[in-house]
């Protein structure tokens, strides 16, 4: 029985299908299943998986269902110890499943691992790079507002992620289904990325974005907002919570009975900063980075819920010319 399960969900694949596959075939570690589920993709993604000639490959084909029961579904078909994601646009290097688990074997309290991320626009690469924290206490803290992980880069217990049920398949809770995950296993175990590009991120037209009247930065708030409550507990209301995860986020609160302030936002995320990593003096660097710059997108979003909307625009205009001057100065 393999050891490690990598679950490829494809709808719809080209053009990068055959890259993603390859680059899991290719692994340095070769005793491995590979299940790719099909779902009720249109184009020629089936002959392209129909001419994989490896008894690792485990197909299946089902009519469209949406990708968080495409990932369940691949979850329970699923006979390794580990579970390794990668996205159909997206592909690894070549000792990226060694070195993840060489990691989980090693920490044993950890649930999950990422890598750090490499971002093309198609096939081309770029100067941009996914590098998110990598202690458990930074992501626990990046996780209140936003995803710190790339969802094609994580490694995961397999008993874990059935344990708390997989990925949420309630149409109010997703998209982003990875975000909602990684909120669920971060409140009972620890999680990681290792600091090393691993994983080739593709930017694709047609991503679900945060803009526009798709759910997904609705969703992203409500989720904040439950990890902040998660960690606050009762010492601020659920309100104030969703409040402050609205407002990071660059949009206004419905109208309470008790506004919340500026500085109380700043006294929750404080507090909440303390509660996950102790004192300050106990704060690593890259605890400190993310704690700063999360303080700085409050104090800057309070600022823009202050001006009208038709000052918004100019006012960016000039921030950004402020920034050119000092650059050229």
């Amino acid at each position: 029985m393999p050891n490690i399960s990598v679950i490829l969900p494809v709808y719809n694949g080209l053009p990068y299908l055959r890259d993603a596959v390859n680059s899991i075939l290719t692994q340095s570690i070769h005793d491995f299943e590979l299940i790719i589920i099909n779902d009720g993709s249109t184009d020629d993604s089936e002959v392209i998986i129909k001419n994989i000639n490896d008894p690792r490959v485990h197909y299946v084909i089902q009519s469209n269902q949406g990708l968080a029961v495409t990932l369940n579904k691949s979850v329970q078909l699923a006979k390794g110890k580990f579970i390794a994601r990668l996205d159909q646009d997206d592909f690894m290097l070549q000792s990226r499943i060694a070195k993840q688990v060489e990691y989980l074997e090693s920490h044993p309290d950890c649930a999950m691992v990422g890598t750090w991320s490499e971002i093309w626009v198609g096939n081309k690469p770029t100067d941009r790079k996914h590098k998110h924290p990598t202690s458990h206490e930074a992501l626990q803290l990046e996780l209140l507002f936003d995803n710190p992980f790339v969802h094609s880069s994580v490694m995961m217990r397999a008993d874990v992620l059935r344990e708390l049920g997989g990925y949420s398949e309630d149409k109010l809770r997703q998209p982003p289904e990875d975000y909602e995950l990684w909120s669920r296993i971060s409140r009972k175990y620890r999680v990681a990325n290792i600091p090393e590009v691993l994983t080739v991120y593709r930017e694709v037209e047609g991503s679900m974005s945060r803009t526009g009247d798709n759910p997904f930065l609705a969703n992203v708030i409500q989720i904040s907002a439950d990890n902040l409550a998660g960690i606050l507990g009762s010492k601020f209301s659920d309100a104030e919570c969703y409040s402050l995860a609205s407002i990071y986020h660059g949009r206004k609160p419905e109208k309470q009975k008790n506004k919340l302030t500026k500085s109380r936002a700043l006294r929750m995320h404080n507090e909440a900063a303390l509660i996950i990593s102790g004192g300050f003096s106990q704060w690593s660097g890259e605890f400190k980075a993310s704690y700063n710059r999360q303080q700085s997108q409050i104090k800057s979003q309070f600022m823009r819920c202050l001006l009208p909307r038709f000052l918004l625009k100019p006012t960016r205009v000039i921030k950004n010319l402020i920034k050119k001057v000092f650059l050229i100065c």
